[in-house]
């Protein structure tokens, strides 16, 4: 989880900014990601970051890009489950902080949900 950011600041903008895609690839690991992150990962030999393919009116999406995009949503579900579940926690909707300590609480509420739904 990064620090906080203007609620303006474009998913893409983000990564980029907290240099995503080389944290990735330095620990070894890959990320799917929504359309939001569309060229984010520029990298086609070695890419970390997988997101879906987008139609445009021109171009319509083949039965196999349709079907990868399932897929990567299948993948992705439980992460945006995660994050509904951590907008119940209604102290979110009082928090009046400064940015530093809201993203240290939201730490600590992820590591809390997490051993909720371990039980």
């Amino acid at each position: 989880m990064s620090g906080p950011r203007p609620g303006r600041t474009h998913d893409i903008t983000a990564a980029r900014h907290d240099h995503i895609v080389e944290h990735l690839k330095a620990a070894g690991l890959g990320a799917l990601a929504d359309l939001g992150f569309l060229g984010l990962d520029k990298d086609c030999n070695n890419q970390v970051v997988v997101t879906g393919y987008k139609a445009t009116r021109a171009r319509k999406l083949t039965t196999g890009q349709k079907t990868a995009n399932r897929i990567i949503a299948a993948g992705r579900a439980p992460v945006e489950h995660g994050f509904a579940h951590l907008k119940t926690w209604r102290i979110l909707t009082k928090l009046r902080t400064s940015p530093a300590r809201a993203t240290n609480l939201l730490r600590a509420l992820i590591v809390l949900t997490n051993l909720e739904l371990d039980r």
